[in-house]
């Protein structure tokens, strides 16, 4: 049994699990839906900068992610919206995530990193859809 053989179908279980957390982190944001903005219980209000835009783009790339539609582009948006929101957001309240509650941020961003650059793996709509999809970790040589 080949180890390599893994790698397509646990790719896409990883990618369709941050997908999911990042599409429901969101909704909470936008529609104050489990459990809310920031554990509130209230919605951000419409428009307001950058919060909502921020949910936003966490509940359209969260799902496109999830399903694996244009896979790279959303997960290279993603990643760049955790990056500023760790950078703007909690960087100033000291340098360690730790220290100021960027650890969510620093692990999403460096998840969607993974999956831009690896793909979506062999269970994704883009797949279906003839995009390139396996990932690029090359395979070991066949022994001789």
């Amino acid at each position: 049994m080949r180890v390599d053989r893994f790698g397509p179908p646990v790719l896409s279980l990883f990618r369709m699990v941050v997908g999911l957390l990042f599409l429901f982190h969101g909704l909470s944001s936008l529609f104050g839906v489990f459990g809310g903005a920031r554990g509130t219980g209230q919605a951000v209000p419409v428009g307001q900068w950058p919060g909502w835009w921020a949910a936003l783009i966490q509940a359209v790339c969260g799902a496109l992610v999830l399903v694996g539609l244009l896979t790279r582009p959303a997960a290279l948006v993603a990643s760049g919206s955790m990056a500023y929101a760790y950078f703007v957001v909690h960087q100033p309240d000291g340098l360690l995530p730790l220290r100021n509650g960027g650890e969510l941020a620093a692990l999403f961003c460096w998840s969607f990193v993974l999956v831009a650059v690896l793909g979506p793996g062999g269970w994704a709509l883009d797949t279906l859809r003839g995009r390139r999809a396996a990932p690029t970790v090359p395979s070991p040589a066949p022994a001789r």
